[in-house]
């Protein structure tokens, strides 16, 4: 199958950004690694009447640090990010995510900033931003505005973004010394879709858990934080009765749909299996740390 006809319009700055999009209306779509995009408008699933490519906004690039934040632009390519020292550095978790993120051709083209803005709720970075607390940058012609990651997802394929505004930006706190995280999924190929996931982040001092976020993705609509598992998990050492009562929290915290690799009861017992792997993964000091 085909895409059907569209037009196709180049800009190289935000203000032109802006102006394409009001020019064009909503019927528009931003292109800027494409590698969701170019999929929908295939299968027809997505029938712009422009595309605006975003691509060349060189604002929208780079990584840096500012103070205690790690700010990423939202056109940085996934296999930028894995690469990155100030990632690998102070934002461990997303470079031990960009492995498991498709294949390389893909991690070459996709951006940050789409994959945000696309909540696949199957992909690992929307659970990654959830799990670090991390913030949206959302900017339109009237200035910018920052979305906690806890706010940005709000059912499937959706988020906050309004209309006309574009992800210029994603903000991650800089890791402390006592911050541990990491990233366990299941699928049956590498490369495809995960058919549950978890990015796990704790602060762990003298062995004990606290601040725990443990983001599941998918299992729903939207990547999902655990809560109860949260619960069971702060204030203890991550021991078997821990590991057992956050297992069992998943059945409140988790409403899995069925889908074609298995039921509702089969997603929950993959998430039970993550969790306890994640788990293990940080106290056996395999997750990534901070040096």
């Amino acid at each position: 199958m085909k895409s059907t006809a569209f037009g196709y319009l180049r800009v190289s700055t935000l203000a032109d950004a802006f102006k394409a999009m009001a020019d064009h209306g909503p019927d528009a779509r931003l292109l800027a690694g494409g590698q969701t995009l170019l999929a929908t408008l295939a299968f027809r699933l997505s029938e712009p009447s422009t595309l605006i490519d975003i691509s060349r906004i060189a604002t929208l690039h780079g990584i840096r640090r500012e103070g205690d934040l790690i700010r990423v632009g939202a056109g940085t390519t996934h296999a930028v990010l894995g690469r990155d020292p100030l990632i690998e550095r102070h934002v461990p978790l997303l470079a031990r995510a960009v492995p498991h993120i498709a294949h390389a051709a893909i991690r070459n083209r996709g951006t940050i900033g789409g994959t945000l803005a696309y909540a696949d709720p199957a992909a690992e970075l929307p659970a990654c931003a959830l799990a670090l607390g991390a913030s949206i940058v959302a900017t339109s012609a009237n200035g910018e505005r920052k979305i906690s990651a806890d706010d940005f997802f709000t059912g499937l394929f959706s988020t906050a973004l309004a209309e006309d505004e574009i992800i210029t930006a994603v903000e991650f706190p800089v890791a402390t010394a006592t911050a541990r995280s990491t990233l366990i999924e299941i699928a049956r190929r590498s490369g495809d879709y995960a058919m549950a996931g978890i990015a796990l982040a704790a602060d762990i001092s003298g062995s004990t858990w606290n601040d725990v976020r443990a983001v599941f993705f998918g299992v729903g609509p939207t990547a999902v934080r655990a809560k109860g598992a949260e619960a069971a998990l702060n204030g203890s050492r991550g021991g078997a009765d821990a590991v057992a009562a956050a297992q069992r929290a998943l059945d409140h915290d988790l409403d899995p749909p069925g889908d074609p690799h298995g039921g509702p009861a089969f997603k929950r017992q993959l998430a039970r299996t993550v969790l306890s792997r994640a788990i293990n993964d940080i106290v056996d000091a395999g997750a990534t740390s901070i040096q």
